[in-house]
């Protein structure tokens, strides 16, 4: 007859008079120690499988000594990175031996404590706080109003990069903003900017642009250097 049983969170396959070695349990040497969680039983070919354990079953054992297992040895190593570590660890055992193993009829007895600290109580759920007032939803800011959409200034005739840029940054982004500025405001816009600018006939060009005559200004640059007539 043989049964499996769970001994300190391992599980045994156990008969009588058997020696096992267990997690070291709380106790004292010479006292008897019952096992209830067995998990199944074997009577000459009788098999009883739990569910999970068999209700009244049972394995009885005497401690016989507590004693400390073999060293083995834990080794760490890190490739590339010069780290090694060597730690020896010796496990706290207890040798029992079985007595008797009862299919029917076994007292449940508290189980044994192992080496490990019990788990600390779970704390009691607090109360909840009482639930605040949601605060009014501010209105939605309003969107500003989109900017136009700046024009390629470039394709004036004698308008540069940079002068596109000066412009631009000068608030005037359009082919309607630029037909809308005198000459001599251009001139003063641009004055920093380095070369000889001539900008008579680029409010007329950036007209022409603004109400799409595409072709009457093209032809109308082919006669123009620079911008200048």
């Amino acid at each position: 007859m043989y049964a499996i049983v769970e001994m300190a969170g391992q599980q045994f396959k156990v008969a009588k008079d058997q020696k096992v070695y267990v997690h070291r349990l709380q106790t004292e040497e010479g006292k008897k120690v019952t096992f209830d969680k067995v998990l199944l039983l074997d009577d000459n070919g009788s098999v009883t499988v739990g569910a999970p354990v068999i209700d009244g079953a049972a394995v009885e054992a005497k401690v016989v000594k507590h004693l400390r297992g073999d060293k083995v040895l834990v080794f760490h190593k890190k490739r590339r990175k010069g780290y090694r570590k060597k730690n020896g660890h010796r496990q706290s055992l207890t040798e029992i031996i079985v007595e008797s193993i009862v299919a029917k009829g076994a007292k449940k007895a508290a189980p044994a404590k192992t080496k490990a600290a019990a788990a600390p109580k779970k704390e009691a759920p607090k109360a909840a706080a009482p639930k605040k007032e949601a605060a009014p939803k501010a209105a939605p800011a309003k969107k500003a109003p989109a900017k136009a959409k700046a024009d390629d200034l470039k394709k004036i005739e004698g308008i540069g990069p940079k002068i596109a840029s000066t412009l631009v940054a000068a608030g005037i982004a359009t082919f309607a903003d630029l037909a809308k500025t005198k000459a001599e405001k251009i001139s003063e816009i641009i004055a920093d900017v380095r070369g000889n600018h001539v900008t008579d006939t680029w409010p007329a060009q950036a007209k022409l642009a603004a109400e799409g005559k595409w072709d009457e200004l093209k032809k109308w640059q082919d006669e123009l250097d620079g911008g200048k007539a």
